[in-house]
């Protein structure tokens, strides 16, 4: 299995101007508390049962709250023969310290 490609968030932004999809994978509290403007949000413990309705012609960058549950997410994603994928670094909490200041940390 290919090893899955890292992003920082700027890397991970630029990614979704060319039209990728960010997946928040975070449990709905976390999400509710602060989320990425437009992201999808399908939790991490629903993504098995729920991974059918991605196109897995699609680019997604996932997105946990500091990386690990993306990481784990993105390679069970490739796992399922989705060619790409990345892991958003940092998670959240990376993206709201770099690029978006106005996003609560927790």
């Amino acid at each position: 299995m290919a090893a899955i490609f890292q992003v920082d968030p700027a890397g991970a932004q630029a990614l979704l101007k060319d039209g990728a999809t960010l997946l928040d994978v975070r449990e709905p509290w976390e999400y509710a508390q602060v989320h990425v403007e437009g992201s999808l949000h399908i939790p991490m413990g629903q993504i098995p049962e729920r991974f059918p309705e991605l196109n897995s012609g699609r680019v997604y960058v996932v997105m946990c709250h500091h990386g690990s549950r993306s990481q784990q997410v993105a390679t069970f994603l490739t796992s399922k023969g989705f060619g790409k994928v990345a892991n958003l670094k940092g998670g959240i909490d990376a993206w709201a310290a770099e690029l978006d200041p106005r996003l609560s940390r927790y």
